[in-house]
């Protein structure tokens, strides 16, 4: 029984980290689109 909830405990534990990591990695991507988009005369 202690394997199965450490193991529950574990499989929790990575899908938010998981989900913290997309996220984390979606803003970043949202960010650089944005700095490419506005930046003036096209020059980074």
């Amino acid at each position: 029984m202690m394997i199965f909830m450490l193991a529950a405990a574990m499989t929790v534990a990575m899908l938010i980290a998981t989900a913290f990591g997309i996220h984390h990695e979606a803003q970043r991507v949202r960010m650089d689109d944005r700095n490419d988009r506005f930046t003036p005369y096209g020059h980074r």
